[in-house]
Order: structure tokens, then C-alpha cells, then sequence
């Protein structure tokens, strides 16, 4: 069994792509600057989420001079180990790399991302503000936004009616809700604690005030295990003693069935979830619901991000012009924009967008008909911009999962697992040449 259940877990990128499904191609909005190619130029992009060829070949339909290829070289990790790989080895990246907001840091600390200003600041207004700072420098932008995850809470209506939940405003009533639902209904859980994936951690922290990390180039703040990340441990060590949340890893076939069947009656979860559940969830169509993200404070409105892309150029590609034309294009054609919401559960990062009514306001049958982007739209401007990730995010990450999986299973406290954490992390950015406060 143990075999089995490891083969058939995934992670968040791997379950979206496994979900996607085809586009059809749509006519294109052009840019307001010329292609830069006179001669024939070919460009390599590197991305897993599914049918990006869609969108590349609506940008060669405008710019015949520019076609592009693209290649799946692994979902995450194993993406951006390929990558490491080609850097360490001098040889082999590609024009264009998909680049994960929280991968910026690394890479840019790395210099192995080209600045894209001069293409990018004509289009930056038209982008949600709080995207175009986590990729740009002043006038260097090292990453076009390409899609993004503000947090909201999806909850199964039917679950909350028959055990006469009130949908939670803020965490302390969530926290009452899971042990209620406990108590009311055994075996049916608020939701599930997702250690095993270090993005949702990050996110939910994020939203409560934590701010691990400040780098100013080879100085680096870390305060993993602060007052906050306690007061946030403490949180969740309560509800899962009180086995009041379930502790299943995420992105298995087992998780999954548990949302599907109303094992999980909630989850606090990202912009991009609605669509992908959609498309993916048999059992419980017209029975999902759309809130805000819980606050910590009454009547707040400060919500966080999980997830989201950028479309980055490697400064090694002989074609720097002609890339930063195809990253601008690919981020900020509101046509191909748009695809990437209603085809492939990306939300989007155009404000153009955002204020559409009609993509943004559309009914959705799965969610017994609300409008369920509403829900996101209005956080999308309410995520707190001043959260930095670590020039080294995927050791954190990877290091987290493990330290807080531990606690989950027996290895001391949630609250353990951030001193743990913390040690460990100080002793990498030390071993890499930080200097460390």
C-alpha cells in the first residue's frame, strides 16, 4: 500500500496539469510595439502547464518572423533542477523559462535572468500592482506576470447547512467550526492541514504577518520561527490534537476523494482552485461555495498568494529582443490572457481582466451559480505586497515540508518544527555565503 500511495501522489503542479484540458485558438490583440525579428528566429520556452503551445502560436500568428517551441521538461522541481543543471553546466538553457513568483529571487540572485524593462514598463500599468513589484527592480523586470493565486476559502454548502455551520469570517470561528463539526460529525473534518506542501504554509503565514526573509544582496534577515509562526503553530497544533482537521498529504487520490465526498467540508486555497476542481471533481457539482480568506481580526481584508507564474527570459539567449517581445505578449495580450483563465485555470493579472464583468462575473453551475472569480477578484487587491521569498526558496520549501511532516507524525511541536526549521536554514544561507541577522 505504502508503494502505491506514493505513486500515486502528486504535487499542485503536476495535479493541474494532469487536470487540463484543450484550447482552441482565438483571434489576437497586437502589442503596441513592432516585432523586433527581421530574420526567421526560433525560441525555446520551457513551461508545464498544459497547452501553452496554444497561446505561443497565437503570438507567431502576429509575428510570423518568431515562431516558438515549447517544452515540457518537468511540472516544479524537477523543472528547476533542469534548469540549475544548464546554469551549472554553462550550456543548454533555454530562451524562456516558466518562473514561479517564488523562484525569482533564486534565480535573479543567480544572474541568469535578463531585464526586460525596456519591452515590459510601456505595458507594467496594465498589471494588478502588488505582481509587477514581485518581479520588477525599479525600471529591471526579470519576469513578465502570467498568472496568480489570491487565497479565498471554498466550503461545501451542504456540510455547512446540515451541521448549521455559519460560514467562518475570521480564524478563531473557523477554529470553532472545525471543532464543532468534529464533535457534531466525527470522521467529517473543517478541512484538512496542509504541511506537505510548503506553498500553502507560506501562503496562509504570509496572510497573518509572517516576513521571514529580507536579502540585500549577500545580507539576509531570517525570522522563520518569530511570534507569529508560534502564534500560527499553536493554532493548528490545537485543532489537530483535538483531531479536529485531518493531516492527509496533499495531491493524493485520497485527499482528493475527501473534498469530492465532503470528508473535507472546506479549503482555504487560491484563485486558481475553483476552475481546477471543475474539471476535475465528479460527486459534488452545484454543492462548492466561494467566501473571503479568514482574518485574524475582525473586519479585516488582508489576504495572501499562493501560487502563480511569470514568463522569464535567460540572459544567455542570443535572441533577447525577440523573448522579451514573446514574455510582454504572452502576459499581456488580454486575449491569451484571458484562455489562461477559462482554459487553464490560471487567474489572471490584468487589471483589464479582473474589471471584465463578464469573464469575472460569470455564473458557475459547479458553485451552485455564483459567480465564484467575485470572491477572488477582491482579493487579488487585497494581497499585502511587502512578503519576500528566500534567494534559496526551494530548499525552504523542501525543508519545511519535511520539519512540519515530522511534527505531524510524532517529532515534537508544530511550533518545534519552525526552530528547526529556522537552525537549518541559517546553517544553508551561512554555508552559501550570507551573511546572516
Amino acid at each position: 500500500m505504502e508503494k502505491d500511495s506514493k505513486r500515486m501522489t502528486l504535487d499542485r503542479r503536476q495535479f493541474m496539469q494532469a487536470a487540463g484540458a484543450g484550447l482552441a485558438a482565438t483571434a489576437v490583440a497586437g502589442l503596441p510595439f513592432a516585432a523586433a525579428a527581421q530574420d526567421k528566429v526560433e525560441l525555446l520556452l520551457w513551461a508545464w502547464t498544459p497547452d501553452t503551445q496554444v497561446q505561443a502560436d497565437m503570438f507567431t500568428k502576429k509575428y510570423p518572423n518568431i515562431s516558438v517551441k515549447v517544452e515540457n521538461v518537468g511540472q516544479g522541481g524537477p523543472h528547476y533542477v533542469k534548469l540549475r543543471n544548464a546554469i551549472q553546466a554553462g550550456t543548454g538553457l533555454p530562451d524562456l523559462a516558466q518562473m514561479e513568483f517564488n523562484s525569482i529571487p533564486s534565480f535573479k540572485q543567480l544572474g541568469v535572468l535578463a531585464d526586460l524593462g525596456a519591452a515590459a514598463n510601456p505595458v507594467k500599468d496594465q498589471f494588478i500592482d502588488w505582481t509587477w513589484k514581485a518581479v520588477s527592480d525599479g525600471d529591471k523586470v526579470y519576469g513578465i506576470p502570467w498568472d496568480s493565486g489570491p487565497m479565498g476559502l471554498l466550503y461545501r454548502n451542504d456540510v455547512f447547512e446540515k451541521n448549521k455551520i455559519e460560514v467562518p469570517g475570521t480564524w478563531d470561528a473557523y477554529s470553532e467550526a472545525s471543532l464543532k463539526l468534529a464533535t457534531d460529525a466525527p470522521g467529517t473534518y473543517m478541512s484538512n492541514f496542509g504541511v506537505s506542501d510548503a506553498g500553502w504554509v507560506a501562503a496562509v503565514l504570509w496572510q497573518a504577518g509572517w516576513r521571514p526573509f529580507h536579502t540585500e544582496g549577500t545580507n539576509i534577515t531570517i525570522k522563520l520561527n518569530d511570534d507569529i509562526a508560534k502564534k500560527w503553530a499553536a493554532y493548528w497544533q490545537k485543532l489537530v490534537d483535538a483531531k479536529a482537521v485531518d493531516t492527509k498529504p496533499m495531491w493524493t487520490t485520497e485527499w482528493f476523494a475527501a473534498l469530492d465526498d465532503g470528508v473535507h467540508a472546506s479549503w482555504v486555497t487560491a484563485a486558481w482552485a475553483p476552475v481546477l476542481m471543475q474539471n476535475s471533481m465528479k460527486k459534488s457539482v452545484g454543492l462548492w461555495r466561494a467566501a473571503p480568506m479568514p482574518q485574524w481580526t475582525a473586519g479585516g481584508t488582508v489576504t495572501s498568494n499562493w501560487g502563480g507564474s511569470t514568463f522569464a527570459a535567460m540572459t544567455t539567449t542570443p535572441h533577447p529582443e525577440e523573448a522579451a517581445l514573446f514574455a510582454t505578449f504572452m502576459g499581456s495580450d488580454p486575449e491569451a490572457a484571458a484562455l489562461w483563465n477559462s482554459k487553464q485555470f490560471l487567474f489572471p493579472v490584468l487589471k483589464s481582466l479582473i474589471d471584465d464583468k463578464a469573464l469575472m462575473g460569470a455564473p458557475n453551475a459547479f458553485y451552485g451559480g455564483q459567480a465564484v472569480n467575485e470572491i477572488f477578484v477582491v482579493s487579488e487587491n487585497q494581497v499585502d505586497p511587502s512578503f519576500e521569498f528566500a534567494p534559496f526558496q526551494d530548499f525552504v520549501n523542501q525543508t519545511m515540508q519535511d520539519e512540519m511532516s515530522a511534527s505531524i507524525a510524532g517529532s515534537g511541536t508544530l511550533g518545534d518544527a519552525f526552530d528547526r526549521l529556522q537552525d537549518k536554514v541559517v546553517a544553508y544561507a551561512t554555508d552559501q555565503g550570507y551573511t546572516v541577522s
